[in-house]
């Protein structure tokens, strides 16, 4: 992560450190410098936003200890916002939540009301008073146990288990509540792959326990038994730390050491088996060749790759990353636009997985100085997916990523995209009209293509001629003509499209209108009885006809040939696996438009292992429709700023992206934060 990668606000004395992605020991050098650069300027406090952060490691956390510590001599103050669910469980676990000031978000921070969390490490009670406060058992039950107690040598907590009081998950969590040691549901995410190596993987073994984060002196062990202090000590022998126990599962501790103590890092790919699950197509003739599994027995390589590709796509991941540190290789996935890692190969196998991937996509594998593109089609699960290869030239080695295309996921029918029916009902009315521009914006991945490609599905018959014109193809369409621009030889998106004009089309798709000549291209053919679909990169729709205009377009020939703009983003929704509701606080009701009195219930995600610990899984369609009627017409022939075309239409009943935002949030599928994160 460079320091691009870390955000910096400044407000008031504060300085507010925004990183956007998972902080770990790559992240040490950047994130020390800003830290030491706020120590010296002595007025300023530092709040370290983590919204976007889904991990922090070890390393990290040591920083973070060592900047505290230097704040804290200073009068100052190290504040931590918006942490998600796992890293939260990172800061209890560590016990590092009782150091750092923490708080709910940048408000609380600024007014100094803390995060309240009074049970984080509760104080020590006897179990059976515990038991019995909880009404499980009676105080004379509790006599007749503790006498079977002394009987049979056997802990209380296991007679309990064994008559069916509790589980073994109720009774760790009585035991963490006993003993005042934090309980946690240990799971990937939730443990520094870095360090577990500190303790061989027999002992781990043989005393069920597992290390997790290692900050300065002290080891944080996972196990399922707190009276073990024998093991405590002879952990804290061999490694030479200060054991600090959590309370976990004895099954997820041994799920978790069979998956970190596996050779090359943390990673489950080991755990598919091919078996005709995978296959390569050659991209030419898309003959089939043999089973990627019998290949595997000639080469790790083509193995450990095949087995990377089948698990991401499997993930459901739009982008796979191959990424060569300085002392490491990282491989991460992109997730419902969110980028998680995936898993961290040994540094030396780098040359040879890039390798394997350059000769899949046909290119050559002796050219490491440039840039090389190309495709990749594999065969999975019934199913043939695209690969999109690029890679890059770094000063660590080449950098590939992987984008996935996979058409049996792509939803290329408007009526399950999402749209809200009003809103759909006027895009299908304006998609019938025999002429005409529409445009549809948003950023990179916000799903652009997908609408466009819908639409031309929608309008796709044998009385019409469809052209597209693409950069590149995404997904090949049936009685489509489908084309991709050759910017190596000049045939750019202007030129092809002049020579779409040629070939008697009567609707045409230009993928994406980047400069003034194809803008006043696709607007002359749109002119002359051509039904044109484009895109462009604005945030909203209004900005869609400024973006025209601050190209060179003629006022006039916007107004005459544009029919309407959608803007949208791809929001997350709420796993259903670790759904919970919530009230929400004054502050959220009259963000929705509620009274303060309002009682309504709200959701979020936990986190889970099924959703890579972030409460999110899938994404849905916002779409905001800006249709052109005659008023509008006028006020563009103005050549107006995006400001005064807002204005116009604030007064007509338009709902911006946040709004339909959250009308969703009130729904239960989705949260404010992630609204906040999507819509301008």
């Amino acid at each position: 992560m460079a320091m691009s990668a870390i955000n910096i606000t400044k407000i008031g004395t504060n300085t507010v450190l925004t990183p956007r992605a998972s902080l770990s020991h790559k992240n040490y050098e950047d994130l020390d410098t800003l830290f030491k650069d706020c120590i010296s300027h002595q007025k300023t406090q530092i709040i370290l936003d983590c919204k976007a952060v889904s991990f922090i490691d070890s390393e990290i956390l040591g920083l973070m200890v060592k900047t505290h510590e230097a704040l804290s001599m200073q009068e100052r103050m190290l504040k931590i916002i918006n942490l998600v669910e796992i890293c939260r469980d990172i800061l209890t676990i560590t016990r590092l939540i009782k150091i750092f000031h923490v708080y709910k978000n940048i408000n609380d921070a600024l007014k100094n009301v803390p995060l309240k969390d009074d049970n984080l490490i509760p104080k020590r009670r006897k179990l059976g008073e515990i038991m019995v406060n909880q009404g499980r058992i009676t105080p004379d039950e509790l006599n007749v146990y503790l006498a079977t107690q002394k009987e049979t040598c056997k802990p209380i907590g296991k007679l309990f288990i064994e008559n069916n009081i509790i589980t073994e998950e109720e009774m760790i969590r009585i035991l963490g509540e006993q003993h005042g040691i934090p309980k946690v549901w240990l799971r990937k995410g939730l443990v520094d792959g870095r360090i577990v190596n500190v303790l061989s993987k027999e002992k781990a073994l043989r005393y069920k326990v597992i290390p997790i984060f290692k900050v300065n002196n002290i080891l944080t062990l996972a196990t399922s038994d707190p009276n073990a202090i024998f093991v405590f000590d002879e952990i804290a022998k061999i490694t030479n730390l200060v054991v600090q126990p959590v309370l976990c599962r004895t099954d997820d501790i041994l799920d978790i050491i069979e998956e970190y103590y596996k050779e090359g890092g943390h990673t489950d790919v080991n755990d598919i088996h091919l078996d005709d699950n995978l296959e390569l197509v050659e991209t030419a003739t898309e003959e089939e060749i043999n089973e990627l599994a019998q290949m595997a027995e000639d080469s790790p390589i083509v193995n450990l790759t095949n087995k990377i590709l089948l698990k991401a796509i499997r993930d459901g991941a739009s982008d796979i990353h191959f990424e060569p540190q300085r002392n490491k290789f990282r491989i991460l996935v992109r997730i419902d636009g969110i980028l998680y890692d995936f898993m961290s190969p040994k540094i030396e196998i780098h040359p040879s997985l890039v390798s394997r991937l350059k000769i899949m996509a046909g290119l050559d594998i002796s050219e490491r100085r440039m840039p090389q593109d190309g495709r990749i089609q594999v065969r999975t699960d019934g199913r043939t997916v695209d690969l999109r290869f690029g890679s890059m030239p770094s000063i660590h080695g080449e950098k590939v990523v992987l984008r996935v295309l996979d058409k049996s996921n792509a939803i290329l029918d408007l009526n399950k995209l999402g749209f809200k029916n009003v809103i759909l009902d006027q895009f299908k009315s304006i998609l019938r009209k025999p002429h005409g521009l529409i445009l549809v914006c948003g950023p990179t991945g916000s799903g652009k293509t997908t609408t466009l490609y819908s639409a031309i599905t929608m309008l796709n018959c044998m009385e019409k001629n469809v052209i597209t014109i693409e950069d590149p193809v995404e997904y090949q369409l049936d009685d489509i003509n489908q084309n991709q621009i050759k910017d190596s030889i000049g045939l750019n998106f202007a030129k092809f499209l002049k020579h779409a004009l040629r070939q008697d089309p009567d609707i045409i798709l230009v993928g994406e209108i980047r400069d003034r000549e194809t803008a006043e291209i696709a607007i002359q053919a749109s002119l002359t009885g051509h039904l044109v679909l484009s895109s462009l990169h604005t945030n909203d729709s209004p900005s869609a006809i400024t973006r025209l205009l601050e190209m060179g377009v003629e006022p006039y020939l916007i107004s005459s040939a544009l029919l309407g703009c959608q803007a949208q983003r791809l929001v997350r929704t709420i796993c259903p696996d670790c759904k919970t509701s919530y009230f929400p606080s004054k502050a959220e009701l009259q963000e929705l438009g509620f009274d303060n009195d309002t009682t309504i219930r709200l959701y979020k995600g936990k986190g889970c292992s099924s959703c890579y610990d972030s409460g999110f899984k899938g994404r849905f369609g916002l779409y905001e429709l800006l249709p052109l009627d005659e008023e509008l017409q006028s006020v563009i022939l103005e050549n107006p700023n995006a400001t005064a075309i807002k204005k116009h239409i604030s007064g007509n009943g338009h709902q911006r992206l946040r709004e339909l935002g959250y009308e969703k949030v009130i729904e239960g599928l989705t949260t404010i934060e992630e609204v906040r994160r999507i819509a301008i």
